[in-house]
């Protein structure tokens, strides 16, 4: 054994914790179909989310580990379910009163709202596929329709028919008494309308391979069940593919584990195993609600990657899956300069602290190195004292600071430039809030604005830093946390920003002295001099 596998066999990062116990699957034999299948499913009846994302890219941290400790071959499938009826109109696409039109049709053969595709299923589809593309997620896509009207579900529906009463034995106690009344696990596609029918199965016939239903207008017809003539309500659907395709492994979300745990006696009713699964917590938006893609509240995947890189959204993914996070636009910064932070880290560790990276199983094998030298929020307080308008301006502070650094020799900080600008222009500009100084707060950045015109030491930022410390002290800050964010409030307009001796030496001496001279003359500041001191709880009546 490898030193790589053994240590990875060791590891204690939940990548390889999951391709254990997912090894664990055939410890006496190899699967029959000669590979690991992990499967991710989306439902395509709202426009893509990160969850989505989130969901394919810890999908592939698992797969990758259990590459590492395993030679079995490994695939990954991307099932969109665009078979399923059109429930609901989404709150957030073009055009709803057509689509009112199309309500129980399959996904598939929706009209696109935006008039750029076959289908509304397509149209969702292409964008996920370009999304995942984008990221260079190696994946196989599977589109629901195609799965059942090609067959590749025939010799498994079969199955179900044979097995329906079995089926309705697990799902009927799952259901209030209107729902047991009319439930059928399969739904026939009415041949006179096209749309997906939720009713009964009146009749069925094992040997004929068909069912009988009724139609709305009380015609009875008879259906096969192969050839995508039906579809199976969306728990057996589960369970259908993972038993048809020898799924080995698929994640998923809190809100499902009830229909895990259905699905996974359904799949053993059909005699195949179940995959392993991993349940992960659910995204918040900024208000603590669970983020939906029908009301597009959180963050979307365009809306990340217009402020940060793909990598940084990979890196967010890996961080704590069983814990519930908030996902909105403030947690973009951080997470970029905690990415380059775990890049910058990782050539000097050693394998075991390796595999534990986060950036690891971001990137796999070949962990790029970081050309991030100056921190993510560190150039958006810069874009915001500078106003930036352009990233042309925010290189003239980096040139001046740091001769030798370009774009071309550290295209990490040339791209973070660029997004710094557009983050804040669109989301910092519009709703930063500055506060006056109180009079101890006055007089020390008064202190602070005569040192940084009278220093003579240079741009280092640990002296500066050290120099601000000491104007903190001098003035009975404790703790000196206070100080720090009586800087950020007054002159940056935030509750928070990078460390405050590399923010001047990036921006200059003589223009943060300027800009304390600016916010020290606004409007308020006066009448404030003179008022008592106040904790930051106090400030914000907290």
């Amino acid at each position: 054994m490898s030193n790589l596998r053994k240590a990875a066999m060791g590891s204690r990062a939940w990548p390889f914790e999951e391709a254990r116990r997912l090894l664990g699957r055939y410890e006496t034999t190899p699967p029959e179909k000669g590979y690991i299948l992990f499967e991710t499913g989306y439902g395509p009846s709202g426009l893509p989310h990160i969850g989505t994302f989130g969901e394919v890219q810890r999908t592939t941290m698992v797969r990758r580990a259990f590459e590492t400790i395993s030679d079995i071959p490994t695939k990954l499938i991307c099932f969109a379910d665009d078979m399923d009826g059109l429930r609901k109109v989404p709150d957030n696409v073009p055009n709803r009163e057509r689509m009112e039109e199309d309500l129980h049709l399959p996904l598939s053969r929706v009209r696109d709202p935006f008039g750029t595709h076959d289908s509304f299923g397509a149209h969702n589809n292409a964008r996920l596929n370009a999304f995942l593309d984008s990221f260079g997620f190696e994946y196989e896509f599977a589109s629901s329709t195609e799965y059942y009207t090609s067959g590749r579900f025939d010799r498994m529906l079969l199955t179900a028919l044979e097995r329906f009463d079995d089926l309705m034995e697990i799902m009927l106690p799952t259901l209030g008494a209107e729902r047991r009344a009319t439930y059928s696990p399969f739904l026939p596609v009415s041949p006179k309308s096209g749309r997906v029918l939720q009713v009964p199965t009146i009749e069925r016939n094992v040997g004929k391979g068909t069912i009988v239903y009724e139609e709305p207008d009380g015609e009875r017809i008879e259906v096969p069940v192969t050839g995508g003539n039906v579809k199976m309500q969306w728990k057996p659907d589960w369970a259908l593919r993972w038993a048809a395709l020898g799924v080995d492994y698929e994640m998923s979300g809190k809100d499902l584990i009830d229909s895990v745990r259905q699905a996974s006696r359904i799949c053993r009713t059909l005699g195949r195993r179940p995959p392993e699964s991993l349940t992960y917590e659910l995204f918040l938006d900024d208000q603590g609600h669970k983020i939906s893609k029908s009301k597009g509240n959180g963050l979307s995947m365009e809306e990340w990657l217009a402020y940060a890189s793909p990598e940084s959204l990979g890196y967010f993914m890996y961080l704590k899956p069983k814990t519930a996070k908030r996902l909105h636009f403030d947690v973009i910064p951080k997470a970029v300069d905690e990415y380059h932070a775990q890049l910058r880290a990782y050539p000097e560790q050693d394998l075991e602290r390796r595999l534990t990276n986060p950036v690891r199983h971001v990137h796999g094998a070949e962990v790029p190195e970081s050309s991030m030298v100056i921190p993510f929020a560190m150039l958006l307080n810069l874009a915001s004292v500078s106003h930036a308008e352009s990233r042309d301006t925010l290189w003239g502070f980096i040139h001046r600071y740091s001769p030798d650094v370009s774009p071309e020799t550290h295209p990490d900080l040339e791209r973070a430039v660029e997004f710094a600008v557009r983050y804040f222009n669109d989301l910092v500009k519009p709703a930063r809030t500055f506060r006056s100084a109180n009079a101890r707060e006055r007089a020390a950045l008064e202190d602070l604005r005569d040192r940084l015109r009278g220093w003579d030491g240079g741009a280092e930022p640990e002296e500066l830093q050290s120099m601000v410390f000491a104007v903190g002290k001098a003035h009975g800050f404790e703790p000196l946390r206070e100080w720090f964010m009586a800087l950020y409030e007054v002159l940056l307009g935030a509750s928070q920003g990078p460390r405050f001796g590399g923010f001047v030496a990036l921006y200059g001496t003589g223009e943060t002295a300027d800009l304390i001279d600016g916010a020290l003359s606004r409007p308020g500041s006066e009448a404030n001099a003179g008022a008592p001191d106040r904790s930051p709880d106090q400030e914000f009546g907290l």
